[in-house]
């Protein structure tokens, strides 16, 4: 079982801390404690806890434009403390049902650093298709690092997803 919860301001020790596990932190952009605050304040923003039967909390998510007039809903941050167990295809689908079905969305997007190939196999298959790329546009960061990485854009439309449902690749 999986749930997305309203992530609390009791919870962003907890999550600076997941986001910071050096795990992580080759995948991201880390942000200040009340950068989280302000996507929990912010209307535009959803900031959600993962949750498990297993573990209270497996992650956290962050989406951004959701009051987007044009539609366009982008898949800020997906932050998984345990990898490799599924959670993440089962967040994407839930937050790909939430844009289309509750936020209304016509697009939803992300960007992935090029580096993270786990996170590109995964969206992709999923059903986002790339819209190009941000040539070393990120700075490394992490002991050691040294130079920059790329940020691939992905987008998935509704009409795609639509499809995708039809064919039965997606929970109707």
């Amino acid at each position: 079982m999986l749930r997305l919860r309203p992530t609390m301001l009791s919870d962003l020790d907890w999550v600076v801390s997941v986001e910071r596990d050096p795990a992580n932190l080759p995948f991201i952009t880390p942000w200040e404690r009340p950068q989280h605050e302000g996507a929990i304040r912010f209307p535009d923003s959803r900031h959600f806890i993962i949750e498990t039967d297993e573990q209270a909390r497996a992650g956290y998510v962050i989406l951004q434009g959701c009051r987007n007039p044009n539609g366009s809903v982008e898949l800020k941050r997906l932050v998984l403390q345990t990898k490799g167990q599924g959670l993440g295809r089962a967040v994407v689908r839930q937050l790909k049902a939430m844009a289309f079905s509750q936020l209304k969305a016509h697009r939803f997007w992300l960007d992935v650093k090029a580096l993270n190939t786990r996170a590109l196999a995964l969206y992709r298959s999923e059903g986002f298709v790339d819209e190009g790329c941000l040539r070393e546009s990120v700075r490394l960061s992490g002991e050691g690092a040294d130079g920059y990485d790329s940020l691939v854009v992905l987008s998935l439309l509704d009409r795609e997803y639509r499809a995708r449902v039809a064919l039965g690749q997606e929970a109707a």
